[in-house]
């Protein structure tokens, strides 16, 4: 089967290139920026795709690939920082630009190519850069300019040399998608023959060849991505697994309870529960900085696994640890190999175990966004219902809190947002939604109820659309079914009387509000 080497240099786009892949059937792998030519010729890859990148080429140690990847025999595209240094490292000159593109453009199709083959122009494109070409490498030529660069498409199809000043990987960009299909099977004619279930054989052999004759332990918080990983590694590696559920007492109305009929009664894994709902909320008490509360909770339940280990490895002598990460979970954390991205909020289960953690991590979803988790988690023999609930923050309630964490607090809110997604199952509207939930404020208004004042706490509904979580828009949900639920919030949940919905979109907000 035919691979897609996709060079990583930090883009926040990459992961999107390999899923674009993917979904033409394609199966797509990144590398390190920096991946010995040699090793891509071993892995038998048909192109080579060279991602973006927040650095300038023009930078002394700026990253640059192996130069042997320009004569593996195989087609090579840079996009955006890639092409530039197809530019800058074949023969032809980058410089900065007077004008950075950032945002959407116009692109004008100025000659015939194999790249751009059934393109209609002109078409908007989507620019994220402050440098462009300034001298076209030998042989290459321009068949598409921008209103800010004459070389926003080039092409050397003797040498196999494609670049894109652009993104086409991104929604933004129309056709962007048919582009790298001609790319895909025009160009490296390679065949649409990449499934899931090909995903599915490979991380199970992965997981095989890591762990051996090893036991693991799962951190299952019951959400979907952990709940697909003990799927997989059950599915893998069979009663070598261990599920570790930590009630953290911030966990949704009831999940403790659909967590141990699921894996125990249902599936017939091994599962032990901690109750540390005490504990975590006692660590949390006083904090009110996001990032802070994200922090402990992500570094309590690693001490939580080190306390429970003795115990547990006298039974099962696990010396690896999996977690659910997802790839969007490791973009906004920055954690993608030797990349530059801004941090956007810090994901207990990315990055965050100790160096002295006694367990080694097991990641095999951490390429996948939700929607190929849930792709995944049908071939493994999960539920739709449970495969299509709404994503759960690791940190749980503790970001559905603004400020202090109380069990007060985490009670009100388990009501309220429980009423919530009852109201959207029932309306038709869960499904329609990415995410659904509601946010606890600490702030006190003044009510009426029953012809007496009330002085209780406020909460926020918040819904949101998208396909990726990268980028979303709030939901717009009837407001006969907003009264309806800010109706029995107010009558059903002692402690509030006030209820307000989030419009933001994201960006500029984030989907969670911490």
């Amino acid at each position: 089967m035919a691979i897609i080497a996709v060079l990583d240099f930090g883009s926040q786009y990459t992961q999107v290139i390999a899923r674009r892949i993917r979904e033409c059937n394609v199966h797509s792998r990144i590398f390190p920026f920096n991946t010995p030519a040699a090793v891509l010729r071993a892995e038998g890859v048909a192109g080579v795709i060279l991602s973006g990148g927040p650095a300038s080429v023009k930078e002394p140690e700026s990253p640059r690939p192996d130069a042997g990847v320009f004569d593996l025999g195989v087609p090579v595209l840079g996009i955006c920082y890639g092409l530039q240094l197809i530019a800058e490292m074949t023969g032809g000159a980058v410089a900065k630009s007077t004008h950075r593109e950032y945002g959407s453009s116009t692109l004008e199709i100025t000659g015939e190519s194999g790249l751009l083959a059934g393109i209609k122009g002109p078409l908007t494109v989507w620019n994220s850069h402050g440098d462009k070409v300034a001298r076209l490498p030998k042989g290459a030529r321009a068949v598409a300019r921008t209103e800010n660069s004459a070389f926003a498409a080039i092409e050397d199809s003797a040498r196999r040399r494609y670049g894109l000043q652009f993104h086409p990987e991104v929604e933004h960009t129309r056709q962007g998608v048919k582009i790298l299909k001609n790319f895909l099977f025009k160009i490296c004619r390679v065949k649409a023959d990449w499934r899931m279930s090909n995903f599915v054989n490979d991380a199970i052999a992965a997981v095989r060849a890591q762990v051996g004759e090893s036991n693991v332990l799962l951190a299952l918080s019951g959400g979907v991505d952990s709940s697909v990983v003990a799927a997989l590694l059950h599915k893998a590696i069979g009663k070598q697994l261990t599920c570790v559920f930590v009630d953290h007492g911030l966990l949704r109305l009831g999940e403790r309870e659909q967590v141990v009929k699921m894996f125990r009664d249902h599936f017939k894994m091994n599962l032990v529960v901690v109750d540390a709902a005490e504990r975590f909320l006692k660590k949390l008490k006083g904090v009110e900085d996001p990032e802070k509360k994200r922090k402990i909770i992500g570094g309590e339940f690693i001490k939580v696994f080190e306390d429970e280990f003795p115990k547990i490895a006298e039974q099962s002598g696990a010396k690896f640890l999996a977690q659910g990460t997802i790839y969007p979970d490791v973009i906004e954390s920055a954690a993608i190999a030797n990349s530059h991205s801004a941090v956007i909020k810090s994901h207990h289960n990315v990055g965050g175990l100790p160096k002295n953690m006694k367990l080694k991590l097991v990641e095999p979803i951490r390429e996948l966004f939700k929607d190929e988790v849930r792709a995944l988690g049908l071939e493994v023999g999960l539920p739709h219902d449970m495969l299509w609930r709404h994503p759960f923050p690791g940190p749980g309630l503790g970001v559905r809190i603004l400020g202090e964490v109380k069990k007060e607090y985490c009670d009100i809110l388990r009501a309220a947002d429980a009423v919530f997604i009852e109201e959207l199952h029932k309306s038709g509207w869960y499904e329609k939604t990415w995410q659904a939930f509601t946010v606890f404020i600490p702030v006190k208004t003044v009510g009426v109820m029953g012809d007496e004042r009330t002085y209780d706490y406020l909460v926020s509904l918040r819904a949101v659309t998208s396909s990726d979580a990268m980028t979303a828009d709030w939901a717009h949900l009837p407001y006969e079914l907003l009264q309806k639920v800010s109706g029995r919030i107010i009558n059903e949940v002692k402690g509030v009387n006030r209820v307000v919905y989030d419009i933001s979109s994201k960006p500029p907000a984030t989907i969670e509000w911490e």
